[in-house]
């Protein structure tokens, strides 16, 4: 398993802030680009990976949406239907759904709740995960030791808040994907990629369930 951490400074916490125009809202497009980048393969989706959307802007800071969608099943009662067009309106449902005071299982596998981006982070901390934090000045990907069961800390194109990343880098190994800067969703696509070869040739302990056939055309 993999995981994610993407925060967003902008990103809307109610889903009337989300219109057409997803970069005006708040540039949720970068969201829905990493989620696709987290997720999809080419008529596949991942069973092991999982993605923390941690989102700060108006009107109501800071909502975390945890994605982990179910992969068996039937469509309509045990999972969604998911497609990369769809990704948008996923995320909107989701803000719709909140509810102050509760974690809530808006599908399977997509929960929301009211929780700051450090929150999450400590809390995965505490559990003992192994935390990366990209960082142009980190160590290159494809030479840091990356431990069992990662999480990738990256933030949106403001990038993470100074005060933030500060207190991070106590907790976390700071790495980098090499010397150009990426869009979020292209730098969760290259640590997916770096994690599937060393889960292939044995670098990296494989503890997840096989990629599973989508049953949905992509677009």
């Amino acid at each position: 398993m993999r995981e994610f951490i993407y925060y967003s400074r902008t990103a809307p916490t109610s889903g009337n802030y989300i219109t057409d125009d997803l970069q005006r809202s708040g540039r949720i497009d970068i969201a829905v680009h990493s989620v696709i980048s987290t997720f999809f393969l080419s008529n596949k989706i991942r069973s092991d990976a999982k993605l923390h959307l941690c989102f700060a802007g108006p009107p109501d800071p800071q909502k975390h949406l945890e994605l982990q969608p179910v992969t068996v099943g039937k469509t309509g009662i045990d999972k969604i239907y998911l497609a990369k067009k769809d990704v948008s309106g996923v995320l909107k449902k989701m803000l719709y759904k909140y509810r102050e005071g509760e974690r809530n299982e808006v599908f399977p596998g997509f929960w929301i709740e009211k929780k700051g981006f450090l929150e999450v982070v400590k809390e995965l901390e505490k559990q003992g995960r192994n935390l990366y934090i990209l960082d142009p000045k980190g160590e290159d990907l494809r030479t840091v030791d990356i431990k069992e069961n990662p999480i990738f800390i990256l933030g949106d194109h403001k990038g993470l808040p100074a005060k933030e990343l500060k207190r991070l880098k106590s907790i976390c190994t700071p790495i980098t994907i090499g010397p150009k800067v990426y869009f979020a969703s292209q730098t969760i696509a290259i640590v997916n990629n770096e994690i599937d070869r060393r889960e292939e040739d044995g670098r990296l302990s494989i503890n997840n369930d096989s990629d599973v056939e989508l049953d949905i055309v992509e677009e």
